[in-house]
Parts: C-alpha cells; structure tokens; sequence
C-alpha cells in the first residue's frame, strides 16, 4: 500500500513538473511543511496528495505560493471541523470571491468566503477582521454547514441560503459546476 501510495504521490509531481515546466523547489518545500502541519488529514499521503492536487488547480489565482498552502490547509481544517467537503468549499470562495481575501461585495460581504460583517457584532466578536483568512474560512464554513443542515443536506437550497438568493438556482448552479469542472467533486 505504501509502494501504491508513493507512486501516486510521484505521479502527481511529475504531471505538477509537467504542468509548470519545473517542480518549483520552494514550493515543494512548502508543501511538505504544510503536510506536517496538517491535522485535518487522516495521514501524511493524503495531505501530499490533496494539497499538491489543490495547490496546482489554484496557482492561477493565488501566485505566492505560502499564502495558497495557507489558504489550502485552512480550508481543510476548516471543512474537516464542520464535516463540509473541502473542495466545496473551493468551489464556493472561487464563485464568491475568486480567492481575493481581501474582496468586498457590493452588499458588504468581506473576504473569500464573502461574510457579512453584521455577524461579528451578533456573536460579540466586533474587533475581528473578516478579511483574516482563518476567521473568514472559520465563520464561512460554520455558516454554510449551519445552511445544510437547515435544508436536510438539500445542496441547491443550501448553496442559496449561504448567498442570500433562496428559491432561485443561479448561485447554486454556478457553485456545482466549479464544483464539477474545477474542483472535481460530485
């Protein structure tokens, strides 16, 4: 199993090398940090492969390759906590935001998961910055995992609540397919 999993690992290198002309060494370097940070994966394996994987479909994005591993491992914690598939969270900060943490809606949404700021005040938090990826992805992924519940697991309806536009499917759709064409998930 392990030879199995090295091999998959190595692949996913190769084809990352392929892709960018050269394995980038600082990025590989971070990587393998963030893999040793990661507590949210269930091994080291499949922290490699996940945040290889992600890290190069985001890279477009999010250049600076600290801030995207960042963002990555964030992500997952984050998901992990309230049981969300971590690449449905991707898909959600690429329709919301485009990973610009420091985006601001025409509402008022904040950063990449776009949160409404009147949220702080309501659980006492006032002084937190919306725009600190950790507090944006913590109170984001709290809030769409709170929405599908509500909906009994129902995504479309979920995914509509999160972005203020129930009983219509354009947000929804836009999210699943991210989803399905970038993220790779359903």
């Amino acid at each position: 199993m392990t030879t199995l999993r090295s091999l998959v690992f190595a692949t996913l290198m190769l084809a990352a090398t392929t892709a960018f002309g050269s394995a980038d060494p600082e990025l590989r370097a971070l990587l393998l940090d963030a893999v040793s940070e990661s507590a949210s994966f269930q091994d080291r394996f499949d922290a490699e492969v996940w945040l290889t994987d992600m890290s190069t479909r985001l890279s477009r994005q999010v250049p600076e390759s600290e801030e995207r591993l960042h963002i990555l491992r964030q992500v997952h914690h984050e998901a992990a906590r309230v049981d969300l598939p971590p690449e449905l969270v991707l898909a959600v900060i690429d329709v919301e935001s485009n990973f610009d943490r420091f985006a601001i809606s025409w509402a008022g949404a904040l950063g990449l998961m776009q949160v409404m700021p009147f949220w702080l005040n309501e659980i006492g938090r006032p002084n937190d910055n919306l725009f600190h990826i950790n507090t944006n992805l913590r109170m984001g992924c709290t809030i769409l995992r709170y929405y599908l519940d509500r909906e009994q697991g129902d995504m479309i309806r979920a995914l509509a609540r999160y972005n203020g536009s129930l009983g219509r499917r354009i947000y929804s759709d836009k999210v699943l397919d991210k989803l399905r064409r970038k993220w790779f998930r359903y």
